[in-house]
């Protein structure tokens, strides 16, 4: 098997296990862990796979430090979640891809599947997202510092096999302090990009990571923003038949993009020498 898999760690004890479980195919597994307090190194250290500490900083820093300062065995590392899970049907695709792919090949990019209340909620989550995960080592780079952007200068390619990603195995007050977090660093990234992006031509870009950038840029600038986004997944997008489990991540997803709103708008009110 020539994938090695990367695993980032902060407090997982509830996810880790069941994550290595779905790499236990694998040779060469390391955990990335950012000093837990919990169980997580142990049980990762019960499985005889590499633990490697570092301080956390941002998501893209953490990510290239696992490309770039960890020796694999293997010349294709697989970067995951701690509560993402390789279904054996992406297994053995992706056993098949990097057997098959000549020297240009450097990333290929997935979807997740989410999962909530025992489901996946594929209308409300807005599936399908794709991200760079499987990476030849060497030949991407890591940008912004949450909801990255990967970079190469070789081939992008594409598997149609999903992960299963179950976002709320911690707990929904984890998921919110999760979010907390990540709504600042969104509104400073915001602010820090005011004025650049994508041009709307990119909208119709082939790269589908370009097109999404391009669309959350212009989704930002729309008015009411939170309460469309809202009415798109549960109403145009249908999550509205996906019962209990719909409307509950349709709401949590619009209380993220208002917190993201509200955090910038504050920012802007500090950056003129206003209060809030």
């Amino acid at each position: 098997m020539s994938i090695s898999v990367l695993i980032l760690t902060l407090n997982e004890e509830r996810n880790i296990g069941a994550c290595l479980d779905s790499v236990a195919w694998c040779n060469d597994v390391v955990v990335l862990d950012s000093y837990s307090v919990d169980k997580t190194r142990a049980i990762a250290e019960a499985r005889a796979v590499r633990v490697v500490p570092r301080a956390f900083d941002n998501y893209a820093a953490q990510r290239n430090f696992g490309l770039n300062e960890i020796q694999y065995r293997n010349d294709w590392v697989l970067m995951l979640d701690a509560d993402e899970r390789v279904t054996p049907e992406l297994k053995h695709e992706m056993q098949m891809a990097v057997a098959q792919q000549g020297a240009d090949a450097a990333l290929f990019i997935m979807r997740r599947r989410d999962h909530l209340f025992g489901r996946w909620i594929r209308r409300s989550s807005g599936y399908p997202t794709w991200f760079g995960r499987l990476a030849r080592v060497g030949r991407v780079r890591v940008e912004r510092p949450i909801n990255e952007e990967y970079h190469t200068d070789g081939a992008v390619l594409r598997l149609q096999h999903h992960l299963d990603h179950f976002p709320f195995n911690k707990g929904f007050s984890e998921w919110l302090r999760k979010h907390d977090r990540y709504s600042t660093m969104e509104a400073e990234l915001r602010m820090q990009q005011r004025g650049r992006g994508e041009p709307a031509s990119a909208l119709f870009s082939a790269d589908p990571l370009r097109r999404r950038k391009a669309l959350k840029a212009l989704v930002y600038a729309l008015p009411g923003r939170p309460a469309l986004i809202f009415l798109g997944l549960y109403l145009a997008r249908g999550g509205i038949l996906e019962g209990r489990a719909g409307l509950s991540f349709c709401l949590l997803r619009a209380w993220y993009e208002f917190t993201i709103d509200l955090k910038y708008r504050e920012l802007q009110r500090h950056a003129q020498g206003l209060p809030v």
